[in-house]
């Protein structure tokens, strides 16, 4: 198989992965206290991510950057999950996955870094059929009060949207390995989430296999393997055809949730689909364009006025803050 397909066919996998993460949280808390999962899967994971760390001996010894800057964003990684996996719990994994895709064009709005002014009025148009598009996923069978579960992965997507922009603003300019990053963040978010599983971790006993295999797959699939593989990809092709292969994750979770999970598709809510990954999109290829075309410009100034107008822009035009796929998050 040549390179490129190679490479092509990894993304695609880690986005088939992450689709179908919400079935396999979903599945996971319907036998377990949410919070046993969170801590399970943390857990799980930072033990993995120490393994492959002790297992690098060439790469040197932990900075003071990687665990100052992974310790908060360990933080705002845990609040993700936790509204993440609360809304996964009362709602179609479907919809989970699709309403999660609205980071996309919620963080351009959060992030000002590597871009001068504001963004064309064409992205907001973008983010308008976005929210039309979440309304009808809503709906249902039909106009009805929204359901706490998309109302949670709504919020899931704002806080997960707000962390990618922290990420750039954090680590830019920084020689931070991301291995080292994702496990300080898979402690701190084991330390969190200890003493509030406490209570119920006996009840991973009594959970059996399927329950573990669930836990497993999160763990070690969803988090360390696609994270692993995602930065193995990223390297040897360009951002934009990354973003767009793994930006088909909701498209994987809809059909994870209706080949495995029965979820059905009304007129409505498969319309909302539809209009939800078409304004994704259209939103991610607008800002993209906008910000190529502010690095250009800053790049053809003058001296003076490149650094006036946007402080290194060269360094900030990475795909990280504006591709929520691409962020070294234990997803």
């Amino acid at each position: 198989m040549p390179d490129a397909r190679r490479t092509d066919a990894v993304l695609l996998l880690v986005a088939l992965v992450w689709g179908s993460s919400y079935l396999s949280a979903q599945t996971a808390t319907a036998v377990l206290p949410v919070l046993v999962v969170l801590f399970a899967r943390y857990a799980l994971s930072a033990v993995a991510c120490l393994g492959l760390v002790a297992a690098d001996r060439r790469s040197g010894p932990w900075t003071r950057d990687e665990i100052r800057i992974g310790v908060p964003l360990g933080v705002t990684q845990a609040a993700i999950l936790v509204v993440e996996t609360y809304g996964v719990a009362h709602t179609s994994a479907a919809n989970a996955g699709l309403i999660i895709s609205l980071t996309i064009v919620i963080t351009p709005l959060l992030d000002r870094s590597g871009r001068g002014g504001g963004l064309p009025p064409a992205f907001y148009a973008a983010a308008g059929v976005c929210l039309l598009a979440v309304g009808l996923l809503m709906s249902g069978n039909g106009f009805h009060a929204p359901r706490l579960g998309d109302l949670l992965m709504l919020g899931a997507a704002v806080i997960r949207a707000g962390h990618v922009a922290l990420v750039g603003r954090l680590t830019v300019g920084r020689a931070i390995r991301p291995l080292r990053l994702t496990t300080v963040q898979t402690l701190v978010g084991t330390g969190l989430f200890l003493i509030p599983a406490s209570g119920d971790l006996p009840t991973l006993v009594d959970v059996g296999a399927a329950g573990w295999a669930q836990l497993l797959y999160l763990a070690l699939f969803c988090s360390v393997f696609a994270f692993l593989a995602q930065t193995w990809a990223v390297q040897r092709t360009s951002a934009s055809r990354a973003s767009l292969l793994l930006g088909t994750e909701p498209i994987w979770a809809a059909a994870v949730g209706i080949a495995l999970a029965g979820d059905h598709f009304t007129l409505l809510t498969g319309l909302g689909a539809t209009l939800l990954v078409t304004g994704t999109y259209w939103g991610q290829a607008i800002e993209r364009a906008h910000r190529a075309r502010t690095a250009k410009a800053a790049r053809s100034a003058p001296s003076g006025d490149r650094g006036r107008d946007i402080s290194g822009s060269a360094a900030r035009a990475r795909p990280a803050p504006t591709d929520p796929q691409l962020t070294s998050d234990v997803t």
